[in-house]
């Protein structure tokens, strides 16, 4: 073989992804690890056998004795990680705009299912001649049916969000 080649195979080869399990762990408290490994028993469900697996700096419990901690810094009376608190006021007005800009979106979305669903009538009510058999009909509706049930699962999301608004 040729030089290229070989060295184009063994590229391929060594960027192989590492597979591993991959749990999902939610304790007591409602905090979720990602873990290789299942801890505890309850709570840890397992995602899947085939994602790829990335390497992350090993946490508190096996850092040497004496090796500085890699955490980050406990919220300060400022705010999280250093960040100056936000007055009343000001937060009051980032969640008024917050809600006008979903409830926007969610009249858009609703305009937007009006004419999709005005659009899926339409094309069934058309029957063409070359559509003898009925398969036929359903595959050219399904793009038509597809669009409003996005456009519903949209509106349901957006309505969600703003119930989840305080």
């Amino acid at each position: 073989m040729k030089l290229p080649v070989v060295l184009g195979l063994a590229a391929l080869l060594s960027a192989a992804p590492a597979l591993a399990d991959i749990f999902k762990c939610i304790d007591e408290g409602g905090h979720v690890t990602y873990t290789n490994a299942k801890v505890g028993g309850k709570g840890c469900s397992l995602l899947s056998r085939d994602q790829p697996v990335s390497s992350m700096p090993a946490g508190p419990a096996s850092r040497p004795a004496g090796a500085p901690s890699t955490a980050p810094a406990a919220p300060s009376a400022s705010g999280a990680a250093g960040f100056p608190r936000v007055d009343a006021g000001t937060q009051r007005a980032r969640d008024n705009d917050r809600r006008r800009i979903l409830e926007d979106e969610l009249a858009t979305e609703q305009n937007s299912l009006a004419v999709a669903q005005k659009d899926l009538a339409d094309q069934e009510a058309i029957r063409n001649g070359d559509e003898r058999n009925y398969q036929r009909v359903l595959d050219r509706l399904q793009p038509f049916k597809d669009k409003v049930q996005l456009h519903e699962r949209n509106i349901e999301a957006l309505r969600r969000e703003i119930a989840n608004l305080r």
